[in-house]
């Protein structure tokens, strides 16, 4: 199976279902398919090939589906990009992809406007609808108005020939410890690890899906594969900056399900009204795209009650899910990822690809047919993590004596003060367990003592939380050596648009309006 036959297969089989909402508006399955096709039969006129890239700056929205499954349909690759890039970022990332064509929203004009005609390999920009401010002379590239209509594409596409291990997307990691990679995704991948998905949350045709993470962002995109596979229905609310809205629209439209990464559940728990409601339609909620600390973890089952919880881990280079907790056993494994799901082995490696035995600390690893193919352009950084038949995920954990995972922190966000090898994770669990505490993020700084000293951003629901506050707590909590030197009250952290905290930017100093408070070692 291909991509975009979970679109096709779900609009031959219910045709007339609806399947997405967005703006008030249901549009069905066939709906759907035919603006695909409409478009892929467009791009294939503008001269679009076999593997040649369209990438797509457009939010959650009808328009996001029909490019991105048009483009499938069209034999190209997709290429779908954080709308909140910078339009030196936005540059650097067409470019790397030799991106053709781009699929982008009026909206991010300020973004695409200025660079596009710095790209040698574009040749053609579909723009949603006119802007309001005309656009700059352009020399090479050449603008089309989706609003303007396209050529009826309802029939069959005439498709190139195409197998699953293609290459279906790049998707570019939000480079939150570095630099982005494109991640390289074939149809297999996504498929495959689809209807492992769908198999263990037991999706159907009932399902409704409240989705408030992006598209471009893997976990969002697995929402949007995993209710088309199963012919369940998508309610789009790009409106999570007012969170009572968003529980709004869960109650309104009956959702059976809801996802969202750490930061997600902490908004909703400390800044809406979500523990005096009631959602007796919701089946189920997920959580990836983080650890969640087992204090976080706990109100979330507590309060969507009797919602089953999965606590959920992947990576963008595993399309995207590897591992699940499920429901019925995450009151014994607080804190745990959980074991593999369907077709895919998950083992806590040593260097060699040994697997280690429970309650020893290695490398999350994992194989399977969702794996990526590789780093675009990157033979080397692909070598670094691709080796001795696994993917090597790059955080750190331990298996416990029945097979569940545990998590202890990242190989790079391991702090190395005065000796000693500090987990951040470890860190942050316990600062959480602190009531009226929204967020926290630790980081090492330069130390001329110890190397690297610790630091915690903390951001408070409760003001009244103070400093001796979360000093005596972690006292009590953790060794000496792992007591924060340093503790700075943020009012928020630097996050993606995807809700991950941005740990690079807290070591450049990108803090949004903060008030530092300076400790000593706590003793």
């Amino acid at each position: 199976m291909l991509v975009p036959e979970m679109l096709e297969h779900a609009a031959r089989v219910h045709p007339d279902k609806p399947a997405v909402w967005h703006n008030q508006v249901w549009k069905t399955y066939g709906e759907l398919n035919r603006d695909a096709s409409r478009l892929a039969g467009f791009l294939l006129q503008l001269g679009v090939g076999r593997g040649d890239r369209v990438a797509i700056l457009l939010e959650n929205s009808f328009d996001f589906i029909s490019a991105h499954f048009g483009a499938l349909k069209a034999g190209a690759v997709e290429v779908s990009l954080n709308t909140e890039l910078t339009p030196e970022a936005l540059r650097q990332l067409l470019s790397d992809c030799e991106a053709k064509v781009l699929i982008a929203g009026s909206k991010f004009v300020a973004q695409w406007s200025g660079i596009i005609d710095e790209l040698p390999e574009l040749k053609h920009v579909l723009v949603d609808r006119v802007p309001r401010k005309p656009l700059p002379p352009l020399a090479q590239v050449k603008v089309h108005y989706l609003s303007d209509g396209l050529p009826d594409g309802s029939g069959t596409v005439p498709a190139p020939g195409r197998i699953d291990i293609d290459l279906a997307s790049i998707i570019y990691t939000s480079g939150s410890t570095g630099e982005p990679k494109g991640v390289m995704l074939s149809h297999l991948n996504f498929v495959s690890n689809t209807q492992s998905i769908v198999r263990y949350l037991e999706l159907c045709e009932t399902d409704r899906m409240l989705v408030v993470l992006p598209f471009y962002y893997v976990y969002g995109r697995s929402l949007l594969y995993s209710h088309f596979l199963s012919g369940g229905s998508l309610v789009i609310d790009n409106r999570f900056a007012f969170p009572v809205t968003v529980l709004n629209t869960m109650r309104d439209l009956e959702v059976t399900g809801f996802a969202g990464v750490p930061s997600t559940f902490s908004i909703l728990l400390h800044k809406s009204d979500l523990k005096s409601r009631k959602f007796p339609k919701l089946r189920f909620v997920t959580q990836a795209g983080g650890g969640m600390a087992p204090a976080l973890q706990k109100e979330v089952v507590e309060v969507f009650r009797p919602a089953r919880v999965f606590v959920m881990y992947g990576s963008t280079e595993a399309a995207p899910r590897l591992t699940y907790v499920e429901p019925e056993i995450l009151p014994r494994k607080w804190g745990s990822i959980g074991r593999a799901i369907p077709n895919v082995e998950v083992i806590v490696s040593d260097e060699r690809g040994n697997r280690l035995p429970p309650g020893v600390t290695g490398e999350i690893a994992a194989r399977g047919s969702n794996i990526m193919v590789g780093y675009w352009k990157s033979p080397a950084a692909t070598a670094e993590v691709m080796r001795n038949g696994y993917y090597y995920t790059g955080d750190l954990g331990y298996a416990d004596e029945e097979g569940y995972i545990f998590l202890t922190g990242r190989a790079r966000d391991i702090i190395k003060a005065g000796g000693n090898r500090v987990s951040s994770k470890e860190i942050e669990d316990a600062v959480l367990e602190i009531p009226g505490i929204l967020e926290t993020a630790v980081i090492g700084v330069p130390d001329e003592i110890l190397g690297e000293a610790i630091k915690a951003f903390v951001v408070r629901c409760n003001t009244t939380v103070t400093e001796d506050d979360v000093k005596s707590h972690l006292q009590r909590r953790l060794p000496a050596f792992k007591l924060p030197k340093w503790i700075q009250f943020c009012d928020s952290l630097p996050k993606n648009q995807s809700g991950k905290i941005l740990k690079a930017a807290l070591r450049t100093g990108e803090i949004p309006q903060a008030k530092t408070t300076a400790t000593s070692p706590v003793r």
